[in-house]
This record gives C-alpha cells, sequence and structure tokens, in this order.
C-alpha cells in the first residue's frame, strides 16, 4: 500500500500504526488475569503485521471533525482493531476459508491449534467491548461506541456478510447480491470506524453523516481491490495465499463482471468518498488521500 502513495502520507501512517500497538499493548498488559496460552495466541495475532486502516480511520475522522485525536478515540481504534483481528483468526479456519498464512506468517490455528484460535478469536471480541465500557469515562459515549461497533460487527453486518459469503460460494450472484455481501462483510466495518472517530470528536449530524457515507464508500472499494488482488497480487505481495477466492469459488468482483471493469468501480467509489469529504474543506486532505490510496494499492 504504501508504494501508492507520497511519503509523507506513508510516514503518517506507520506513526497512526505505531499508536495503535502502543495502546493495544498497554491494553494486553493490564489484562494479568488472561491464560498466558491465550494471551500469546491473542498477541500473535493482534500483533501480525498489519496496515491498521479501520483503527487509522478511528483517529483521522476524530482529527477532521476536532482538530486533534483523543484519549477515547485511541481506546476506540484499539477495540475496532481487536474485532477485526477476532474477524481475521475465524475467517482463516478450516471451517471458514481454510487458509494456512496471514499477515505474512502461519494463521493463529497454525502457530497454535484451532481450538486455541477459536478461544482466541473470541477472546479479542469480547475484550474489545470490555475496553469500550471500562476505559470511556463517559456512560452516553460509550454506549454508543458499543453500539455502532456491536452493530457493524453482528449478525446483521460483518456476520451477515460472512454468511452470505460462504452461501453464495460456486454460485453466480448479481452484482447486487455480491455488493450487498462485500457491503456487510467489510464496508459496514469501515463504516463504523469512521462513525466511531466523528463520535469521539463529537462530530454534529451532518458531520456524522458524510464521514459514515465517507467510510462506507472506501470499505467496498477496500473489499473490490482485495478481490482484484487476489487474481493479480503474489503471496508474498499479499501476506495470504492468492488465488484462494477462485480455487474456492467464491463470488468476486472480477469473476462477475471483469477486471476492468472492477478496477472501474473500485475508482468511482473512490472518487465519490472525496466527495463527501468537502465540507470538510483542507483538513481532511489525509482521508482524501486514503480514499485514493485504497483502491490502488499492490498488496
Amino acid at each position: 500500500m504504501m508504494e501508492t502513495i507520497n511519503s509523507d502520507m506513508g510516514a503518517i501512517l506507520r506513526d497512526k500504526a505505531q499508536l495503535v500497538d502502543s495502546i493495544l499493548k498497554t491494553l494486553l498488559t493490564e489484562k494479568t488475569q488472561i491464560d498466558p496460552s491465550l494471551k500469546q495466541a491473542m498477541s500473535y495475532s493482534l500483533f501480525a503485521p498489519g496496515k491498521r486502516i479501520r483503527s487509522d480511520l478511528v483517529l483521522w475522522c476524530c482529527e477532521v471533525v476536532d482538530g486533534r485525536t483523543n484519549y477515547n478515540a485511541e481506546i476506540a481504534a484499539a477495540a475496532i482493531e481487536m474485532v477485526h483481528t477476532y474477524s481475521l483468526i475465524h475467517d482463516d479456519l478450516p471451517a471458514m476459508d481454510d487458509d494456512d498464512f496471514r499477515r505474512g506468517q502461519p494463521t493463529c490455528h497454525k502457530a497454535f491449534d484451532e481450538a486455541t484460535a477459536i478461544l482466541a478469536g473470541d477472546g479479542l471480541l469480547t475484550l474489545a467491548f470490555k475496553t469500550l465500557a471500562t476505559h470511556i469515562a463517559e456512560p452516553n459515549l460509550a454506549i454508543r461506541l458499543i453500539g455502532q461497533l456491536a452493530e457493524a460487527a453482528g449478525p446483521a453486518g460483518m456476520i451477515a456478510g460472512q454468511m452470505a459469503d460462504l452461501k453464495a460460494e460456486r454460485t453466480s450472484p448479481s452484482v447486487e447480491t455480491l455488493k450487498s455481501i462485500h457491503t456487510k462483510k467489510t464496508a459496514k466495518m469501515f463504516q463504523c470506524a469512521a462513525a466511531m472517530g466523528a463520535i469521539c470528536g463529537r462530530a454534529n449530524d451532518k458531520q456524522l453523516m458524510c464521514l459514515r457515507e465517507y467510510g462506507l464508500k472506501i470499505g467496498l472499494g477496500y473489499q473490490i481491490a482485495d478481490d482484484i488482488l487476489d487474481v493479480s497480487a503474489s503471496s508474498e505481495q499479499l501476506g495470504k495465499t492468492a488465488g484462494k477466492d477462485s480455487k474456492a469459488g467464491k463470488a468476486t468482483y472480477p469473476a462477475l463482471i471483469g477486471m476492468g471493469k472492477s478496477k472501474q468501480i473500485a475508482e468511482k467509489l473512490a472518487h465519490e468518498a472525496v466527495k463527501t469529504l468537502e465540507p470538510f474543506g483542507k483538513e481532511a486532505e489525509s482521508l482524501r488521500q486514503l480514499a485514493v490510496a485504497l483502491v490502488k494499492r499492490t498488496r
């Protein structure tokens, strides 16, 4: 991804990722009551090299609204990263997508075992909500953040998308059905990240609406880019097994409409996402660059 953006933006992304890692390490260190073997598996996946896009998005959207990152946004960023990592651990299991590599290293169930991987994912999921409940001092704010994350990650959001994705294997769904799958499976979590950041920054209704729309569009563009990369990139570039979507008979944009049109749709979504940021002026420049970078990335 860093190859598609300027050096200043790349440095900002790395700084943001390091900040999120620092917060996560502090939060996990506090949990001395967790079984050491379970904590090792949770940490193994949580701190594997990743882009931290969802957590970065929380921080950026808070900054766009409030002019700075605050403590609540940092906690929200950590929580969404825990939920995202849980989803990757479970997604890689043999009963799901059955992958041996993730983020350039053996998947959790390969490094440990299936039972430990399931429990590590469960641990991260529940710890995310515990973190929001205990570290966000203002009750109403905590409730709003918990509600946003539960809705996006739950059975009407990401889990619904994963279920629909499994059911669509080796079928030829319509493009609208595929868009619905990708929206639930991926884009709603991006929308959630943007909303959580906006809420932490005390966004007004219009600001929140714009950033939610931005998050949804870049999330869908991100997933379409993933579909494209599964065909065009190597396993080394991706940090996971390339070509698995085709082998598993997954419903993807390239399979349904071809590579050229898939790229056009992804670029159109990036352009639409940038348009939603007009009310924020120059303060949203990082978010504009991010929208373009996500659909042009090579890994």
